[in-house]
């Protein structure tokens, strides 16, 4: 059953952002007086198709990885005389560039449209409080306060902790200094902290930004309380049940649900004493962790027992909501923001101050796109949304095969007055292959190593 349900969840991710991406394309080009010949979502045997008034064949095809718009043009079949003025490759330079440009010009509109959506229906972020501080950390030794709110980092607004982890995404493998301002909970004093950095997590696989400063976000307390037992997890192999209370681990005393976590995060395949009180009982159970691996592949160990669920208290929660007609602007800035993001990473993956392991490719692609589905459409909007950007952003690249290595053609053909040799596009397409069948390989095999 979640099989079927990523299956379905990418086929749908897919599905929407290559038609919004295609359909750019064949927006212009009919405007531009291009005829298209076919308009594909998906690759191979069609499985559906019809034709509309204008002779264009629409079809659905078996592979949804991709898609495509076919286009009259005498480089890739005759045309009848009649029909040579609705050839793409007739139609003046500006209009081809117009064409190209439009696919990736789409998925930024949609974006746009998603995050104008989401900002209308309203968002719930958590206040960035900072909780514990690791002793000796970059962050402690700077003078960061437990209990204080994270208000700006390098002099930009931090309202949530999501706006602090993205701004500092964007200084990994950077050497300098991390601007914080940060203040009391319950004061108004401003306090300026500044921690240095030196090729900054440069290189690790997956960068964790706050931990390795050695800040941990402020949670509410969680009572020790098990609220689930996971069938066939190590807690139900050890005989927990809904309604224990954990004590004591190995003879420590456990006052609160992280205390729990930190001991079985740090003991994978490890024997735990836990002393438990079950109704009016005390007793010992004796549980083995299972080993399992996160996301930035830490080997950490996990029991399969859940807490009850705990509601954070309403002044450690921020609500941003714009009348529907107001929240264009910001949806735009928030666009410009996650390409701007997008790009850094891209440059610092080329530097090598990013590690190429992490780059994804469509296993993770469909993983996350059934756990957005999940937890609701704001969730998924905002997926769709960063995916759109970054499917909008690689397309614009100048390498042959993509948009962005016809725009360069076209824009090599503006300046000189006369197209590019077929030669050369032949030869660059050939390099552009090569670059994106390589890309494809790294991005498989490091979805297959998170596996």
């Amino acid at each position: 059953m979640h099989l079927l349900q990523i299956i379905l969840a990418t086929i749908i991710t897919l599905g929407i952002l290559v038609t919004v991406h295609e359909y750019g394309h064949y927006w212009v080009a009919r405007r531009c007086g291009v005829k298209v010949i076919r308009f594909s979502i998906g690759f191979g045997k069609p499985l559906f198709a019809w034709h509309d008034r204008n002779g264009t064949e629409f079809v659905i095809a078996a592979i949804p990885l991709g898609g495509y718009v076919k286009m009259l043009d005498e480089r890739e079949a005759p045309v009848a005389p009649e029909l040579l003025s609705q050839a793409f490759n007739r139609k003046p330079v500006g209009q081809r560039i117009a064409i190209v440009v439009a696919g990736p010009a789409a998925n930024f509109l949609f974006a746009i449209v998603a995050y104008w959506i989401i900002f209308a229906m309203g968002t719930t972020s958590v206040v960035p409080v900072v909780g514990v501080l690791e002793p000796g950390s970059p962050a402690a030794k700077a003078g960061i306060q437990s209990g204080h709110e994270i208000i700006y980092v390098d002099g930009e607004e931090t309202r949530s902790w999501d706006a602090v982890s993205l701004k500092l995404l964007t200084r990994i493998g950077d050497t300098g200094e991390l601007r914080f301002i940060t203040r009391p909970m319950d004061g108004y004093s401003e306090h300026h902290v500044s921690i240095p950095i030196e090729d900054w997590e440069k290189g690790v696989e997956q960068p964790r930004p706050l931990p390795s400063l050695g800040i941990k976000p402020y949670m509410p307390t969680v009572p020790p309380l098990i609220e689930k037992v996971t069938p066939g997890g190590a807690g139900e192999k050890a005989g927990l049940e809904s309604g224990d209370v954990i004590m004591a681990v190995n003879g420590e005393p456990i006052a609160h649900w992280q205390q729990l976590v930190d001991w079985v995060k740090r003991s994978p395949d490890l024997p735990l004493d836990l002393t438990v009180r079950r109704g009016n009982d005390e007793l010992t159970v004796i549980a083995i962790p299972d080993l399992t691996s996160t996301p930035d592949n830490m080997s950490v160990g996990h029991l399969g027992v859940a807490s009850k669920q705990t509601n954070w208290p309403e002044h450690l929660l921020r609500e941003t909501r714009y009348p529907i007609y107001q929240a264009a602007w910001p949806a735009m800035v928030k666009t410009w923001e996650m390409s701007a993001l997008t790009l850094n990473a891209l440059k610092k993956m080329v530097t090598g101050s990013i590690s190429i392991k992490n780059l994804s490719g469509p296993i993770t692609i469909a993983t996350v796109a059934s756990d957005s589905v999940e937890k609701g459409i704001r969730t998924f909007l905002n997926f769709l949304a960063y995916l759109s950007i970054s499917l909008g952003l690689i397309n614009i690249l100048p390498i042959p095969v993509l948009d962005g290595g016809h725009l360069m053609y076209y824009l090599v053909e503006l300046v000189r007055g006369r197209p590019v040799s077929e030669k050369t596009q032949d030869f660059g397409l050939r390099v552009g292959l090569c670059i994106i069948f390589a890309l494809m390989i790294v991005a498989i095999y490091n979805d297959l190593m998170r596996l």
